[in-house]
């Protein structure tokens, strides 16, 4: 993570997630959405997966569906889709 920047991840009932500090988001299908935060990939795996909102001038994000898996690091594959 970079210095100075800070992220806070909510997941609620592994359906509803909320998420700050997102640079961008570097690819998305219904089951799996490639962000970059803080510098770092996160890839959010599941089922049913919906952007709700991402504001790139705030880094606010939030997706819905049924998530399996939260995974942090560089050996993401990037892609326009997953």
């Amino acid at each position: 993570m970079q210095e100075g920047k800070q992220s806070i991840l909510t997941l609620e009932n592994r359906e509803q997630l909320r998420l700050s500090g997102v640079e961008g988001v570097d690819a998305f299908s219904d089951r799996t959405i490639r962000l970059t935060v803080c510098g770092e990939k996160l890839l959010i795996e599941g089922e049913n997966l919906k952007i709700l909102a991402f504001s790139e001038e705030s880094g606010t994000f939030s997706a819905a569906g049924k998530i399996s898996s939260l995974k942090y690091g560089r050996g993401i594959k990037k892609g326009l889709f997953a």
